[in-house]
């Protein structure tokens, strides 16, 4: 491989982590809601203020590592195409 077919590699996976900064992933559970970006940054975050604060917090937590966990394994996936590796 030569240095050439190697900077396009890298723009391609620049080019990826781009898309990725532009695609959400979407979690809700009993009102509370999470979108985080493909990057994992969070986008938007709704809390219900009919539950519990303690109830709400545990529930965000869950949706954040959920939605998070969705979003690495789709760009995971994405770079293992681009790349030919396999997972």
């Amino acid at each position: 491989m030569s240095i050439f077919d190697k900077i396009k590699d890298i723009q391609k996976l620049k080019e990826l982590d781009n898309e990725f900064a532009k695609q959400t992933f979407n979690g809700e559970k009993e009102g509370v809601k999470v979108i985080l970006n493909g990057r994992g940054e969070i986008i938007s975050l709704a809390l219900n203020p009919n539950l519990a604060v303690e109830k709400q917090e545990q529930i965000l937590k869950e949706l954040i590592n959920e939605v998070s966990q969705r979003a690495k394994m789709e760009m995971a996936q994405k770079t293992a195409q681009l790349t030919g590796l396999k997972f």
